[in-house]
Formats: structure tokens, C-alpha cells, sequence
């Protein structure tokens, strides 16, 4: 018959004697850590690497008001997915197509990037309805 023995953190308590000792491992830098007994990863390692399945980014409600026309162009865009998701992969889309404007020197000037069909070309413009 074989025992299983569980072991938690719980069951070896923190002694101040522990505590000193982290707080001196803390204070170290990093380049006093010592790695020459871990192998480098070799290239079969990341191979098979998968990203976190578990990994979430981290959401924030926000409350946004937006015109009718950017509306219709969200619902139009996959018909299925939330408004939400859409507009987040629109925004996360936006933002990297800024980056590598900004990064090439390119700059909007006088105004907003336009998103979506323009009020006039949707049809949903009050002004320009038939």
C-alpha cells in the first residue's frame, strides 16, 4: 500500500528567519542571479510552444456613444459576433495601424481618422436621405 503525502505552503509556516532571508533575495539584482546551471531552450522547445490557454485580457466597461452610421457599418461586419467584440477587434486593429503610422512618421493632421462608411455613403444621414 502506498501513502500520499500533500504538502502546502500552509503546512510550513512563514518564520522571521524566512522572511529576512527573502527580503535579502529581493534586494539582490538580477544580474546577481546565477543561470549557468539551467541549459539553454533549444529551438525543439519552441516547436510545441502554445500560447496560455487560460490568459484573458484584462476588460474595463466603458459606456461609449457612437453614431449611426458607425452602428449599421459594426452590425454589418460578421454577422454572429457581438457588437462588443467587433468594435474591440476594430479598435485593437486601429491602434496597431497607428502604431506603424506614428513609427513611419506619418501623422493625421487637422482631424479624426475616419472608421467605417462615411454618414453620406451609408445612407443613414438624416441630411442625406432621399
Amino acid at each position: 500500500m502506498t501513502r500520499l503525502v500533500r504538502k502546502t505552503l500552509a503546512d510550513s509556516p512563514m518564520t522571521p528567519a524566512r522572511k529576512r532571508r527573502l527580503a535579502q533575495l529581493a534586494k539582490r539584482p538580477d544580474s546577481e542571479i546565477d543561470f549557468s546551471d539551467i541549459p539553454p531552450a533549444k529551438e525543439s522547445f519552441w516547436k510545441n510552444a502554445v500560447r496560455n490557454p487560460f490568459y484573458r485580457p484584462v476588460k474595463q466597461q466603458l459606456t461609449v456613444r457612437l453614431d449611426a452610421h458607425v452602428v449599421a457599418w459594426l452590425r454589418q461586419q460578421g454577422e454572429g459576433l457581438p457588437d462588443q467584440a467587433k468594435l474591440g477587434a476594430a479598435g485593437s486593429d486601429a491602434g496597431r495601424h497607428q502604431e506603424k503610422r506614428l513609427k513611419s512618421g506619418n501623422r493625421i493632421r487637422g482631424g479624426y481618422a475616419h472608421f467605417g462608411p462615411r454618414q453620406e455613403e451609408s445612407g443613414l444621414c438624416p441630411r442625406f436621405t432621399g
